[in-house]
């Protein structure tokens, strides 16, 4: 699917016509560069590689260098791939927000907010193992068993545990475009996207 790349600027809230107030998120859509145009014949499949966040010569690792000194373009921080454009584009193009329309419903993905090592109860929505009575004390947020002694004698693969949580790539889909603001580079949408303020996200029609 076509899309652009983005950075999430913060969550706000706008009213409709009849008065209702929904939730938004703003992102920063571009304006991403082509950076390169991969076709079915030199690469195995087609897609257009865009660009965004312009970032210092220094900062760059110089086989990158040289691949944005190839599409005439100065360097840049992220890069997607996406597949389904219909038009001619090539290396050194610049797509912004004007690209996508309001009402329309787009697929927004981006890494969500690290949480650490957390408990079941924050991981997975335990509801622990009840009030502290007849001697317990320290085993209120508790997993309890994780499995039988005898049969099967093992832990199930999957299990749900304590562990890292977050972090992760996580993708909302069918997210309301609410408001367009092209002057600004500025795409609102309603309702929350994965990550803290500040990161990267891609955006799919």
């Amino acid at each position: 699917m076509p899309g652009l790349i983005g950075k999430k600027i913060g969550m706000t809230s706008l009213f409709t016509d009849d008065g209702k107030n929904i939730p938004c998120t703003v992102i920063e859509a571009g304006p991403c560069v082509v950076t390169q145009v991969k076709t079915r014949d030199k690469d195995g499949y087609e897609a257009v590689q865009l660009a965004f966040g312009e970032i210092k010569e220094k900062s760059c690792t110089k086989p990158l260098l040289g691949h944005f000194k190839k599409a005439k373009i100065t360097p840049r921080k992220k890069m997607v791939e996406f597949k389904g454009f219909k038009e001619d584009l090539k290396p050194g193009d610049v797509l912004t927000v004007d690209f996508l329309k309001d009402d329309t419903w787009l697929d927004i993905s981006g890494i969500s907010k690290g949480k650490g090592f957390q408990g079941v109860v924050k991981r997975h929505g335990f509801s622990g193992v009840g009030e502290a009575s007849h001697g317990q004390h320290d085993r209120e947020r508790a997993p309890g068993s994780i499995g039988s002694s005898s049969d099967p004698s093992r832990v199930f693969k999957g299990m749900r545990m304590a562990g890292r949580t977050g972090g992760e790539r996580v993708m909302m889909i069918s997210l309301r475009v609410v408001k367009i603001i092209p002057e600004k580079n500025i795409l609102i949408v309603q309702g929350s996207v994965p990550g803290a303020n500040g990161s990267y996200l891609t955006i799919e029609q």
